[in-house]
């Protein structure tokens, strides 16, 4: 079916006829010269948008399909973008650039050269502070607060933040110095798995409307004030008295107990509900503030609604089947190979266990946790808790693995560094999306875990080349028992080789040669090694025979086979997909010593370049890194003073 009839027939189901709103709200302030009657009508259009928009883009769906009503109550409530709204993580922001000038822009969502999938500085004022993990936007708006009242500027600071992204340990943090510090801030809790608390009817309803009240709170501080003059026990009963009482009726307590004022819960789809009580807040000169509200991922879009992850990550789709499509996988994930190595490895060691912080499926745990649910452990959005937890599993002579995004490690660092590295601890580390991960963007690259993991002593840290390598290494880490290890892969699908049944126990420090050449040696660490292989083709059709080895071993290295290829070579080319300061850094620093650098080798080391790349398709995205099997071919070419013959290498 066509995409235009698809959309006509959507917005014929969803839409009755009347002059469309969303085209008349261009910026936050054409939103706020709408009547409150006519808000229902543009929350309907906008959410037809963010369906129609996010199909011919894909990305993250459900997230911002229960986020449209909040989206609209905040704008149309609050002096946008000068009232600071701050976004947690970035998912659910989809239908907020569509209100703040970028609707124009939002079918190139996460396309090369278009917009960015999460909150960005550079993009838009609306965007105040940037997004990509999550438990950040308390910390961002309370800094936002202090330097307002600094300045002695008058705005109002509101910062969204999701259940999920409440059990990492930086919100709480955060809540208790802004609770400390009483400055005047809101934080709305948008809860859309009923994890704290579920819907509540209509005196809730009524409750949370009248308790934000400016009656409310004056009465409140007024009672205070009266209990402040009473003997001192009379003081604190009144205090336990109007305390008990509210939190009876409504929660909250632990909000209270960190300095919020608490709100809620609400219901986060009826703006007659939510429009009175941000505006109570809005109006309040109260400390801080938490505003509960209730969502529902995927509202409104049925496919949606029915998914057991609400599409919170989808690929283009039919907007009226809701069908996604993915494109046909020629081989499977990396992802996919890491799980099934490893439960092939638990089948046989009833040692092993399995950690993730809040990604299952995206870490392929989820596989893992259908046969061994009892060794298979989701802390939630907390990487450092699940450091650590996995150094007092290893205590116990347990094998635990820990699966997380290089990206999200890096939110571990001290974890990894005083509780396991000093320690000396078996933690395997199974590093997914190393390197450049495509749509996601620079939030999420795998760039420095090579660089972080590689100072730290007695660590082990492979990088896989292909399939068949990653299941060797997720064998050589569970037979690893002495220290640390670390084994990085990338995302997306693999080479399609054929795989063994079982992974080999990779010696220790040891890489290979793939093929033999004699002027030219590239030393390959990761998925790389295919560029330098087909480099070394092109390298051939000019004339240089060039050894291709696979370094396996960032840590330790090879010292032998580099001792080889520096004798024998007239260049000397590494390759990795992370920045500087990781392997080619250590293969300098060992080639320093060893005075190999002494005689007259030209060495080269590529990584990815001091800079930011922004999202596209991984292989464009390399390419411009300089990554490619042209690059390699170029900075040989440089390194000997042939550069007039690149594009005969690009030919060749």
């Amino acid at each position: 079916m066509d995409p235009k009839t698809e959309r006509d027939e959507l917005s014929e189901i969803e839409t009755v006829s009347k002059t469309p709103l969303l085209d008349t709200v261009k910026t936050a302030a054409d939103l706020r010269q709408l009547e409150e009657s006519q808000l229902r009508q543009l929350a309907d259009e906008l959410r037809i948008e963010t369906i129609d928009a996010v199909s011919v883009t894909g990305g993250h769906l459900g997230a911002g399909l229960g986020v449209v009503e909040l989206t609209v109550a905040l704008h149309w409530v609050f002096d946008t973008p000068d009232d600071r709204l701050i976004w947690d993580v970035g998912h659910q922001t989809y239908p907020h650039k569509i209100l703040t000038g970028r609707r124009d822009q939002v079918r190139t969502l996460r396309q090369g050269g278009g917009l960015s999938g999460f909150t960005k500085r550079a993009e838009s004022k609306a965007d105040p502070f940037g997004a990509g993990h999550s438990s950040t936007s308390i910390s961002a708006g309370l800094g936002m607060a202090v330097a307002r009242d600094l300045k002695k500027e008058d705005r109002n600071v509101v910062c969204v933040i999701g259940d999920g992204a409440m059990s990492a340990g930086m919100a709480y943090e955060a809540m208790n110095n802004a609770g400390a510090r009483d400055e005047r801030l809101i934080v709305i809790l948008n809860d859309n798995d009923m994890s704290i608390a579920p819907p509540t009817g209509a005196f809730s309803s009524y409750l949370a409307r009248s308790t934000s009240s400016g009656t409310y709170l004056y009465m409140r501080d007024v009672a205070k004030q009266l209990a402040k003059r009473l003997p001192k026990s009379w003081e604190r009963r009144a205090a336990r008295m109007e305390e008990y009482t509210r939190h009876l009726w409504q929660g909250g307590m632990w909000f209270e107990e960190l300095g919020f004022y608490y709100v809620g819960p609400i219901d986060g789809h009826d703006l007659s509900q939510l429009l009175p009580v941000l505006k109570n807040v809005r109006d309040t000169q109260q400390g801080p503030i938490l505003v509960h509200v209730v969502t529902q991922k995927g509202k409104g879009y049925a496919p949606a609604e029915a998914s057991k992850d609400k599409y919170h990550g989808v690929a283009k789709f039919n907007v009226v089947t809701g069908a996604q499509m993915k494109p046909k996988a020629n081989a499977p994930s990396y992802t996919q190979i890491f799980a099934d190595s490893l439960i092939d490895e638990a089948r046989r060691d009833p040692k092993i266990v399995a950690i993730s912080a809040a990604m299952p499926d995206g870490t392929g745990l989820d596989l893992f946790a259908k046969e061994f649910p009892d060794r298979t452990f989701d802390v939630g959005i907390a990487e450092q808790h699940a450091v650590t937890f996995a150094a007092g599993l290893a205590t116990e002579g347990l094998k635990p693995f820990s699966a997380i995004y290089s990206t999200f490690l890096q939110r571990a660092y001290d974890q990894i560094v005083h509780d396991v590295a000093i320690q000396n601890l078996p933690v395997r580390f199974a590093i997914d999306r190393a390197g450049l991960v495509g749509a996601d963007g620079p939030t999420h690259a795998g760039s420095f875990d090579i660089a972080y993991l590689g100072c730290l002593p007695n660590f082990v840290i492979m990088a896989a080349a292909d399939e068949v390598e990653l299941r060797n290494m997720v064998a050589t880490a569970a037979a690893i028992d002495d220290r640390p290890s670390a084994f990085r892969y990338p995302r997306g699908e693999a080479t399609g080789i054929e795989l063994p049944e079982h992974g080999e126990i990779l010696e220790i420090g040891k890489g290979r040669i793939v093929r033999e050449g004699s002027a030219v040696a590239i030393l390959s660490l990761g998925t790389r090694l295919g560029e330098a292989l087909a480099a070394s083709d092109q390298l051939a059709a000019l004339g240089l025979q060039t050894t291709v080895a696979d370094a396996r071993f960032a840590k330790p290295l090879d010292k032998k086979l580099i001792d080889e290829l520096a004798a024998n070579h007239e260049v000397f080319v590494t390759i990795e997909e992370g920045s500087v300061g990781g392997f080619g850094s250590h293969v300098l620093q060992y080639m320093a010593e060893s005075g190999a650098l002494d005689k007259g080798l030209k060495v080269r080391t590529m990584v990815l370049p001091d800079t930011f790349i922004d999202h596209d398709a991984p292989k464009l995205m390399y390419e411009k890194a300089g990554l490619s099997a042209l690059g390699i071919v170029e900075t040989v070419l440089a390194a000997i003073g042939r550069e007039h013959l690149s594009d005969e290498a690009s030919r060749a």
